[in-house]
């Protein structure tokens, strides 16, 4: 087949015209060229940059350390220890797939687990791999120099003491320096770090070459001193464990504070938990029983109304009240003693732990005196000391009061507290009626505190309570060598609404030296099931081992060789 324009010729000026049309395409398409040229290196440099630097640049962090807890004597509660987290980039790692295996090794992780994570999750830049791991165990890691892993300076907080101070300083989140419980709560902004960034060059192995810029310098927690002293805490965590297992009980607390400035010297509970063991911390464990709460007290309540019947001036030591015929009737209950007093001073009243004589001295004084004795002791308000969650307790206001409620309120139902409450009435009892806050922080001088009662009569309670140790109900608390003044209690746990029969609290409170009191502490525990199960018998054999320890190591001098036999001294000191 022959085409029609075979043959056919183009004149001169055509070809001249397709040659303009060529040149001319070719001269725009150059000028758009420079011009972008010019645009993105002269008007508009910073683009250019901004790419290179995105490929190369990244921001890095500044780990900044939490502040450290220590015990009054320098002794570390808690610490921040330097641990490495491996993360990776997915779309990296995958131009190494075949080391994944490795990997999975070094890390002792899964290999198919490890190789789902990286897969999918392609579209991301950043994965964690593991967190927190040992920094020995991440070099490891670091030495197979796989593309796109990565390790990161991190910290993990670790409590030396572990559980014995467990409910003391709570804890952080797992894998965050955030405060959780306890201390680590209350003064978190304090101890709590803020970590820094710089800009930095990498190579295509994530190593940085150059330090560019700093943007934020790394700002390092507080360190936080507390008024804990470890050797007491230690000695209290012990003799309470070792009471809480011999009497079968379900809890229990102690609290030691110093009289003079309201520093908690120990605070202890029981059952406890290890705060370095994350996974196993339950809830129910992990309360400050000492601070959250709440009981009604039974017989250790007894000081405090007895101050009120001394402050009247209608009431001694030597008063005399009738416990005859062995009980008492205040509208349609009747309120027994274990057997027939008869007539008794007030101080046998509280050797003997009479309710029929806290009673009958109770119903001859204004609902408003007893109130505002107790008010003033503390009672239905918090101590101050900031513990998160602290309980104000239950102290209804006196003009509620019906006249059994002002009865059973005389020897411990009816009202509720805590027991960092009641150590710290007994605290204000011995520091002759100045009540202080509560604190958990180390003071270097003697708090200044409030006069609530007048000091003779908190003198003339103190001399009544020493009388409980050494003749009464609270004769297993006595320390040789030291004169002890405190009050037993047994109080029946309340249960649906009534009051169980087989369910009990036993706790013992008092002050040594008694003759000028240095120590104060209170020792409750929970629904002992032996056979033994009073105040004095449970609770009192613990104050007694606790402040023993607790004076030797602060060095207070004894107050009470007079009363020890010489030849207990003898033998004491051969």
């Amino acid at each position: 087949m022959i085409r029609r324009d075979e043959g056919k010729h183009f004149s001169p000026e055509q070809y001249r015209g397709r040659l303009r049309f060529v040149l001319g395409t070719l001269v725009l398409i150059a000028t758009g060229l420079v011009a972008r040229a010019v645009d993105l290196q002269v008007l508009d440099e910073g683009f250019l940059e901004g790419q290179g630097d995105a490929r190369y640049t990244r921001i890095a962090k500044l780990t900044a350390n939490r502040g450290g807890i220590y015990d009054r004597n320098g002794e570390p509660l808690a610490a921040s220890m330097p641990v490495d987290t491996v993360w990776a980039s997915p779309k990296e790692v995958m131009k190494a797939a075949d080391q994944i295996p490795l990997l999975a090794e070094a890390l002792n992780r899964d290999k198919r687990w490890l190789t789902q994570l990286i897969t999918s999750n392609l579209e991301r830049e950043f994965v964690y791999l593991v967190r927190h791991m040992r920094p020995s165990d991440a070099a490891q890691v670091k030495d197979l120099k796989i593309p796109g892993v990565y390790l990161q300076r991190e910290y993990q907080r670790f409590y030396p003491a572990g559980e014995v101070t467990g409910h003391l300083l709570g804890f952080t989140k797992k894998y965050d320096d955030i405060g959780q419980e306890g201390l680590e709560l209350a003064y978190d902004r304090w101890l709590g770090a803020e970590a820094g960034a710089k800009r930095v060059i990498q190579d295509r192995l994530g190593r940085t070459v150059e330090d560019v810029e700093s943007i934020r310098a790394p700002h390092p927690g507080g360190d936080l001193v507390t008024s804990i002293d470890l050797r007491i805490q230690y000695l209290a965590y012990r003799e309470l464990k070792a009471a809480v297992q011999e009497h079968g009980a379900k809890a229990g607390t102690v609290i030691v504070l110093d009289i003079e400035t309201g520093e908690v010297l120990a605070m202890v509970n029981q059952p406890a938990y290890n705060p370095n063991d994350r996974d196993q911390v339950a809830a129910v464990r992990y309360r400050n029983r000492a601070a959250t709460d709440i009981f009604e007290p039974g017989s250790s309540i007894k000081p405090f109304i007895a101050a009120a019947g001394v402050a009247s001036g209608r009431y001694h030591g030597n008063t005399i009240i009738d416990t005859s015929p062995g009980f008492v009737q205040v509208g349609i209950k009747r309120i027994p003693d274990a057997h027939n007093l008869g007539p008794i001073t007030l101080t046998t009243v509280l050797e003997k732990s009479s309710n029929v004589g806290m009673t009958k001295m109770a119903m001859n004084l204004s609902p408003k005196s007893m109130y505002d004795m107790l008010h003033a002791f503390g009672f239905g308000e918090v101590t101050g000391s900031g513990f998160p969650g602290e309980s104000a307790g239950l102290l209804n206001e006196y003009s509620h009061w019906r006249k059994i409620g002002q009865a059973t309120i005389s020897y411990g139902y009816g009202l509720s507290v805590t027991p960092l409450q009641l150590a710290r009435a007994y605290a204000t009892l011995g520091a002759y009626g100045v009540k202080r806050p509560v604190t958990l922080r180390k003071v270097d001088e003697p708090v200044p505190g409030e006069q609530v009662i007048d000091p003779r009569v908190a003198k003339e309670l103190l001399e009544m309570m020493e009388s409980v140790v050494s003749s009464g109900s609270g004769n297993r608390a006595s320390l040789l060598g030291y004169r002890v003044a405190g009050k037993t209690g047994t109080a029946w746990t309340a249960d649906g609404g009534a009051y169980s029969q087989d369910r009990r609290k036993a706790s013992f409170g008092g002050v040594v030296p008694a003759s000028h009191p240095r120590l104060a502490a209170l020792v409750v525990i929970d629904e002992p099931s032996g056979k033994k199960y009073y105040g004095g018998d449970v609770a009192a054999p613990v104050f007694a081992k606790v402040m023993a320890g607790a004076l030797r190591l602060m060095g207070v001098p004894p107050d009470g060789l007079d009363r020890v036999p010489a030849t207990t001294l003898v033998q004491a000191n051969p």
